[in-house]
């Protein structure tokens, strides 16, 4: 009898919590295609296949998101082991996250509780110089979750169980490679690149067959002697490389192209014994989505000896361009340059600085720098802006296609570069540093500029320069966050602030996102050791 009341008690208490189903229906490539449609879902990293970071989300607006509160929060298990750098991908009221080192793990994402989670089994002795020990993210095709791993394997989980379907071993990391960045999927394809640039891999961009792991083509964005690109390197390239892919690209559809930044060259701060520009490095490679063929590259950085990697997200968009419309890309560089390109042929359209920058007098009409004098690193320490960090870096900028506005987080700092070791002999990291004495004092800003231009149209300043990430939004808003641990929304037109939340942790290195669940708009952040998800009362 006794049993038989807490049969029943169990049952009602059953009844009465909110039913949830987590049977996934498999992501289609043509939900992938016109992820727009179904703004109540974050479906890849970017939010599209053109990485605008635009959702279509209005509940949450300028005129109620001082409203905001906290509606969940997770904190995942190894607190402190490294930044949470994570995208979340939402899709049918599940969501998936990365935790550091390379978990991944399931949530509901109305109430933030775990479904599952999975950790590869990384070795004792894991490398990882000039690398995160962190990860950025997922992608979700079909009934699969992928993922790349610090021990630079690609695999393939389950999205209703977190089991492994596959696992392929891409490069050894006992000679540097690693994956730290999140996939991009197409229609059957794995999109993937590697880490480990500082101590000079051979960088490449990689295609994988979604169903069973198998390599389709591969890329490589150093070029063997004798081969196109290596007249950039010198007669000898003994103890060079670098060129990694550790960002996530775009892509294309009408134009099946896939656009993915490149890396800095190794040895990092010292250009002695490769003269030249060193392609593919420090570029924009464009890059056909069936054969893997480079279509065509834009170099920002050539030769660059102050660690100015190319792998910011490339924003596309379409605009009027002297009065005819051009299909347009937007990249705000690592180097402090602001640029725009013809994503069909890879031609320099503008571009100018979006932070103070003192080693190129401006660009010249290919977008190629106008060098300055005395800015190459010495022994002793050669004072250039921006730093190593750069003006930018692995955060996310988003645009608004409401506003034309390229939103983007802005670091206004300079270093002494030191030149170091003209080699680089693994697990050796060859090159100089850097030292933030500048004197100046540093900040950062969330800076709005138009798309096209380039020109600054508002600004607003955080206290410390911060890698952080912008989202925009169809109720007039940007988010984004601070080093200190503050996540707030910006009026997307004039810059001003309409919401803070103190989270009480330190570095917002994640991509917020936002997305829908029965009825109700959510905001999620990550700081310090916390997943927070906001929505209005």
């Amino acid at each position: 009898m006794k049993i038989s009341f807490y049969l029943l008690t169990l049952a009602a208490l059953l009844a009465l919590a909110p039913a949830r189903s987590f049977a996934q229906q498999p992501v289609t490539y043509q939900q992938l295609l016109h992820a727009d449609d179904t703004p109540q879902d974050w479906l890849m990293y970017g939010g599209d296949y053109q990485s605008q970071r635009f959702s279509r989300l209005t509940q949450i607006a300028r005129a109620n998101v001082r409203d905001l509160r906290a509606a969940w929060i997770y904190q995942p298990n190894q607190a402190g082991e490294a930044p949470i750098e994570s995208s979340a991908i939402v899709e049918g009221g599940v969501m998936y996250i990365t935790e550091p080192p390379s978990t991944v793990t399931a949530l509901d994402a109305r109430y933030g509780t775990k479904i599952w989670s999975w950790s590869p089994r990384l070795p004792a002795k894991l490398y990882t110089i000039g690398v995160h020990r962190s990860n950025r993210g997922v992608a979700v095709y079909g009934n699969t979750v992928y993922v790349g791993t610090l021990d630079c394997h690609l695999v393939a989980l389950d999205a209703v169980t977190g089991a492994v379907k596959w696992d392929v071993h891409v490069d050894p990391n006992d000679q540097g490679y690693s994956m730290t960045g999140a996939p991009r999927v197409l229609d059957g394809k794995v999109i993937m690149g590697v880490s480990g640039g500082d101590v000079g891999i051979r960088g490449f961009l990689a295609a994988y067959d979604a169903q069973t792991g198998k390599l389709l083509w591969r890329t490589y964005t150093i070029p063997l002697p004798g081969e196109p690109g290596s007249e950039t390197w010198g007669k000898d390239m003994t103890g060079v490389g670098g060129g990694g892919t550790w960002g996530t690209g775009s892509y294309d559809p009408a134009l099946n192209l896939i656009y993915w930044g490149t890396g800095n060259p190794a040895p990092d701060y010292n250009g002695q014994n490769r003269p030249g520009a060193n392609l593919y490095t420090d570029s924009l490679i464009a890059v056909d989505a069936d054969t893997g063929k480079m279509k065509w590259h834009f170099q920002f950085t050539p030769h660059d000896t102050h660690d100015w990697d190319a792998i910011q997200v490339p924003v596309l968009f379409d605009a009027d361009v002297e009065g005819k419309p051009r299909k347009l890309l937007g990249f705000a560089n690592r180097n402090g340059f602001y640029y725009v390109l013809d994503r069909a042929t890879g031609k320099f359209v503008a571009g100018v600085p979006f932070v103070k920058e003192t080693w190129a007098k401006g660009l010249d009409v290919s977008g190629q720098p106008i060098m300055m004098p005395n800015t190459e690193p010495t022994p002793q320490g050669q004072l250039v802006y921006p730093d190593g960090h750069g003006g930018t870096n692995l955060n996310s900028p988003s645009y608004s296609p409401q506003t034309k506005l390229f939103y983007v987080s802005a670091r206004e700092s300079g270093a002494y570069v030191l030149s170091g070791r003209p080699q680089v002999k693994f697990p050796d990291f060859g090159g100089g540093g850097r030292m933030n004495l500048s004197g100046d004092v540093e900040y950062g800003a969330i800076r709005a500029l138009d798309a096209v231009t380039g020109k600054r149209k508002w600004e607003y300043r955080i206290m410390a320069p911060a890698e952080v990430s912008t989202l925009a939004t169809a109720g007039g808003l940007v988010f984004a966050g601070s080093k200190e641990g503050n996540f707030f929304a910006l009026d997307a037109e004039t810059g001003n602030l309409l919401w803070e939340f103190s989270a009480g942790g330190s570095d917002c290195e994640a991509n917020p996102v936002t997305y829908e669940i029965g009825g109700k708009q959510y905001v999620l952040f990550a700081s310090g050791n916390a997943f927070i998800a906001f929505a209005l009362p």
